[in-house]
């Protein structure tokens, strides 16, 4: 399925740069066919319009003692005002929370969450998750190991 807002150079732009966004201007131009100013040009715009959101590294959660990963499917007991509101700036502000979701089927959120040990999940769940007014319920999973672990979205 083609992208119908992004040209094709667009396209192998981004794909370079979800390789790695380290890349020089002069090194992504050779890569995308293209000469280095319009590259820049076309790469700035693609920040401006917002498709470039930011830059990040990526790095190796386990070599910086982030050993266990774990999946939290939570359901909360009402969605009354603020209750929603807060849990999910509960989940922007926590940092062993790195992606979370709003979800559709038999809980309300998918918590990903990545501690140092099933002691720090234990201290998040009973310290944290539990004690957010309105979270009624808390099923986890962990994982056992990593199958795929990809940033870099299929834009073609």
């Amino acid at each position: 399925m083609e992208n119908p807002t992004l040209d094709a150079a667009s396209i192998k732009i981004l794909q370079e740069l979800q390789k790695n966004s380290h890349i020089s201007t002069n090194e992504l131009a050779e890569k995308v066919g293209m000469s280095a100013t319009p590259c820049w040009r076309r790469q700035k715009e693609l920040e401006e319009k917002g498709y470039i959101v930011r830059y990040s590294a990526i790095v190796d959660r386990r070599k910086v003692g982030l050993s266990v990963c774990c999946l939290a499917n939570i359901s909360l007991t009402r969605h009354a005002e603020g209750v929603v509101e807060n849990f999910e700036e509960v989940m922007r502000l926590r940092p062993e929370v790195v992606e979370c979701y709003e979800v559709t089927g038999t809980s309300d959120y998918v918590v990903k969450i990545v501690v140092h040990d099933m002691n720090a999940y234990h201290n998040f769940l009973h310290n944290v998750l539990v004690k957010i007014p309105g979270v009624s319920q808390v099923n986890t999973s962990v994982a056992l190991r990593e199958v795929k672990y990809e940033t870099a979205l299929p834009l073609v």
